[in-house]
């Protein structure tokens, strides 16, 4: 037994090469059985231990490799696009201090057109220009990065009828595509949509005790690195013409909050999400203006380098990428198999597989 951390990952993996079994358990619920008074390693490895057979923590899914590469890609983008939101309000914050305000939407790392408009903007000293100069080449470096990794992350899905499949739904394109598969891996470890709803944390929170009732919002548990992609994909969605909106939308009226209203879109996002990875979709015959415009982008995504190195031009690529989209993941149904209900728990160590 492991307690999640850094490396416990790769523990587990170089065990199963040499035939052993481990087990990563979450560092969350460990972390509080933690004594004040006395710990090392003995104690910890002991309350492991007693945590794992009450049945009182969770166990973590050790991704399979190429999940755990696509999740560092992942990570790696997230934190170029961080950088460049963090060093364009730097700029801007000192351009601020110095009295020069420019209107938004100014792209400051646009080459020397945006060192030029900025040296134009007032008289700067030698040492201001330096201060300039020197963030200026930082934006500009976290740029080409967070393009390169947008290349990377667009290749990727045009190549993975998974992922490519994903697209058809409305609020989803090449970033939130890989997201998905990049941290939900297998979808088949989830036996329902209700599970994936609960993973990525869009079922609210609630405390019914007695006659006391409460229900709060959604934050707080779950994925909010792909919660957080999910909702912005759910505003798209109310922005649009779709089936879907409309639904937000009377949800809406009758609620008056947009923030509920979103995260119910989003949920029921989520469900066709399951659906759709699950193979228990409707095939693809033929590619509306939509979604032809969303795999234009997509490719637009992939840059002049990118075509470059895939050695396709944007024609080619294009066509290949229509006739994969129609592929997706099949699912077939076996009309012998008969539903059978399970029986509902009596216990708690049943519920929780103690017995």
């Amino acid at each position: 037994m492991l307690e999640a951390s850094g490396n416990s990952f790769e523990v587990v993996r170089t065990l199963k090469a040499i035939g052993r079994k481990a087990k990563v358990l979450e560092s969350c619920h460990l972390g509080k059985l933690k004594e004040a008074h006395a710990n090392n390693d003995k104690i910890s490895a002991v309350r492991i231990g007693k945590a794992y057979l009450a049945g009182t923590t969770k166990e973590v899914w050790v991704p399979e490799p190429r999940t755990q590469e696509r999740r560092d890609w992942f990570h790696a983008h997230r934190k170029a696009v961080k950088r460049t939101t963090q060093m364009r309000n730097r700029i801007l914050s000192y351009l601020s201090d110095n009295g020069v305000r420019f209107q938004p939407g100014v792209n400051l790392a646009e080459g020397e057109a945006g060192a030029e408009q900025i040296r134009a903007a007032r008289k700067w000293s030698p040492r201001q220009l330096q201060v300039l100069d020197i963030m200026l080449l930082e934006l500009r470096h976290a740029q080409e990065q967070r393009q390169h990794w947008q290349s990377l992350i667009a290749q990727e899905v045009l190549a993975d009828p998974l992922l490519l499949s994903m697209v058809r739904l409305c609020g989803v394109r090449d970033q939130v595509a890989f997201a998905l598969g990049a941290i939900l891996g297998d979808i088949q470890r989830f036996a329902n949509p209700r599970k994936l709803v609960k993973y990525v944390g869009l079922n609210p929170a609630f405390d019914d005790s007695g006659e006391e009732q409460w229900s709060g919002g959604i934050g707080g548990h779950g994925r909010k690195d792909l919660r957080s992609l999910l909702i912005e994909s759910a505003q798209s969605i109310l922005r649009s013409s779709h089936p879907l909106a409309k639904w937000g939308k009377k949800l809406l009226a009758r609620k008056g909050s947009i923030k509920l209203a979103v995260a119910a879109v989003a949920r029921k996002l989520v469900v066709a999400i399951w659906y759709l990875m699950s193979g228990r979709w409707t095939p693809l015959e033929e590619i509306d203006a939509r979604l032809a415009l969303k795999l234009g982008k997509i490719i637009s995504h992939v840059g002049t380098e990118g075509l470059k190195k895939l050695g396709k031009t944007r024609r080619t690529l294009r066509e290949e990428v229509r006739e994969l989209i129609k592929s997706g993941r099949t699912y077939e149904m076996d009309p012998n198999k008969k539903f059978t209900p399970k029986a509902r728990t009596s216990s708690l160590a049943e519920e929780y597989g103690l017995r």
